[in-house]
């Protein structure tokens, strides 16, 4: 504390230098009271997503991570290659907070209605920096918990339910029937496969290993193609006849994945075609890349005629573009289902200083299948 109004907590930092050296550090930050339409929230819980990753740990390589310190004064090192530094020009020298989402208690609320009504409340929130103790931010980024959610239950509110509610509205608005989905073993690909079986969706799961696959079928996953099977081509096509899936998500971003998905589509769409159409089919294939696991080129091998698309998509320039009325529908939607279709699973809680130990970083940067932490900032 530093006087009578205002609150003092630790906020993780991450700052990468013009020479090339990745910084992590826990900052001392003060908190002033809340102004008329905001509220302080003590955090109690916020997920390491894949979408924290690049901003917390950006390109560094982590086999050079090195540790000092300890506590309040813990900081992580680690070096980032000279050849990522053009393309990092406008955060280089600049320390900044991490975690896109989380959940926690309304400690002080300012004097507006929509302020006062969370006072004392469980919300979850957006708006970056939640790998804090506390938060400062305005009673419309908060959403507010039904009675009997823990912070735990609703700190992953944001990202992932969204983003999955966010590939089946897309998919509607743009016309397509049916839906693709990479690398769908996550959690996200997991809520997705619940959305889709709740709201009568066909979905095609694309997974590489008989592992990812049997968690899929366990909770009720019609269609599952492993990409590491011989037959997965073959596999794939039938998927699309079955479902006449037409718009993909990809998650994994580099390599010949987007290319493979178009031309399934185009020979599963030929099946019931009447007539040669030396241009190809006239069905509008599309693929929205959303991820990055892997980082080289999207490669492109054209053989789906000339109706395609490959595009890039980011959760909230949907929700931007989707205007008010319909992000709270989509939000009340995730609110009222934390505990089932939305529900996040975490192998790890750890504390801020957790957070930053080079064997935990080393665990989450990994982005497994599986594996996913939260961080408590309000634990020891």
């Amino acid at each position: 504390m530093s006087d009578s109004n205002t609150i003092s907590g630790l906020q993780l930092r991450s700052l990468i230098t013009k020479g090339g050296e990745l910084q992590l550090s826990l900052a001392k930050v003060d908190l002033p009271e809340p102004g008329p339409d905001q509220v302080l929230v003590k955090i109690e819980a916020t997920p390491i997503n894949p979408s924290d990753l690049g901003l917390l740990l950006g390109p560094a390589d982590l086999s050079t991570v090195k540790s000092s310190g300890s506590g309040p004064d813990l900081k992580v090192t680690a070096k980032v290659p000279a050849a990522s530094l053009p393309l990092l020009a406008t955060r280089l020298d600049e320390s900044m907070p991490v975690g896109n989402e989380g959940a926690g208690t309304v400690v002080k609320a300012g004097s507006s209605d929509a302020a006062q009504a969370l006072k004392g409340k469980t919300v979850s929130m957006i708006g970056g920096a939640m790998y804090a103790q506390y938060r400062l931010l305005k009673a419309v980024e908060c959403q507010p918990l039904p009675a009997g959610t823990t912070a735990a239950e609703g700190a992953s509110w944001f990202v992932n339910p969204l983003t999955a509610l966010g590939m089946t509205e897309t998919m509607k608005r743009e016309g397509h029937k049916a839906l693709v989905h990479t690398a769908a073993a996550s959690n996200l690909g997991q809520m997705l496969n619940k959305i889709c079986n709740e709201d009568g969706i066909g979905l095609v799961n694309i997974v590489r290993s008989p592992a990812q696959a049997k968690i899929l079928k366990d909770i009720g996953a019609k269609h599952v193609v492993d990409s590491s099977a011989p037959s997965f081509v073959d596999d794939l096509v039938q998927a699309l006849v079955e479902t006449g899936a037409t718009i993909a998500f990809d998650a994994i971003g580099g390599g010949k994945l987007a290319s493979q998905i178009l031309a399934a589509m185009e020979v599963a769409i030929n099946k019931t075609a009447t007539a040669y159409n030396r241009y190809g089919s006239s069905v509008h294939k599309q693929v929205y890349i959303y991820g990055s696991l892997d980082t080289g080129p999207v490669e492109l091998a054209r053989s789906y005629g000339m109706a395609w698309g490959v595009g890039g998509w980011l959760l909230t320039p949907f929700l931007q573009k989707i205007g008010r009325p319909d992000q709270i529908r989509l939000r009340e939607r995730v609110a009222n289902s934390l505990k089932t279709t939305f529900a996040s699973r975490y192998t790890q809680t750890v504390s801020l200083q957790e957070a930053l130990d080079p064997k935990n970083i080393a665990a989450y940067a990994k982005r497994a299948t599986g594996e996913k932490f939260l961080i408590n900032p309000s634990k020891g």
